[in-house]
């Protein structure tokens, strides 16, 4: 018995399943919607060294709206670094 799933070319690709928009924010495209691997696709694409940029950007984001301060972005950022450098 074959447990190997076929997935579609676009799995676990950041820039294709969850894209930078227009506006600057990530959005999943409607076409990503119907597809029944959306979940685990995501999950895929951000696990991986994309991902941890996409979590620095949402770091980024937050401290440029005065969500976080200035030593919570830099000791995430810095978490975010020692991921990447793990990863590599």
């Amino acid at each position: 018995m074959d447990d190997r799933t076929e997935y579609p070319h676009c799995f676990g690709d950041l820039d294709i399943v969850f894209p930078m928009g227009e506006n600057g924010l990530r959005n999943t495209p409607e076409s990503c919607m119907i597809c029944l691997y959306k979940t685990e696709c995501l999950k895929e694409a951000m696990a991986g060294e994309a991902g941890l940029q996409v979590r620095e950007e949402k770091v980024d984001r937050a401290y440029a709206s005065g969500v976080i301060g200035f030593m919570e972005r830099w000791s995430s950022r810095k978490e975010l670094h020692r991921r990447k450098k793990r990863k590599r």
